[in-house]
């Protein structure tokens, strides 16, 4: 199973987007990236840095996933426990079911800030703030 660690960062919001993510296996790095979304809010970011994650677990051929993400919002939607209301985020947030729905084994897990700041800062640099 591998572990992915997902965050969106939003420079004003709405502001400059970016996403970030880093795969590990058996507490190895296979890959992180950060990558510039344009224009948008950052809850918009934090659904993009995890579906683009996502996408990338599947093309590596990976059948299981853990996601560990410090939006709250995005790990209790997904889990179910809240409703999708925002318009703009419903579509991410279906995206985001059909291709977590293709894994094997999946979850995700809201984790502290401390323990995402590896991608907090690819977020954050993809969307331009210098850090």
């Amino acid at each position: 199973m591998v572990e992915v660690y997902t965050d969106g960062s939003s420079v004003g919001n709405p502001g400059k987007m970016g996403a970030g993510y880093a795969i590990y296996r058996d507490n190895h790095l296979i890959k992180k990236e950060g990558v510039y979304l344009g224009i948008g809010t950052n809850n918009f970011s934090e659904y993009m840095a995890f579906i683009i994650s996502l996408a990338e677990v599947l093309s590596l051929g990976e059948k299981s996933c853990r996601v560990y993400s410090d939006s709250n919002l995005l790990c209790e939607q997904m889990n179910g426990n809240f409703k999708v209301k925002n318009k703009n985020i419903y579509p991410l947030f279906v995206l985001a079911k059909k291709i977590s729905s293709k894994f094997d084994e999946f979850s995700i897990e809201h984790i502290g800030r401390e323990k995402n700041s590896e991608v907090d800062k690819l977020a954050k640099e993809a969307a331009g703030f210098s850090l």
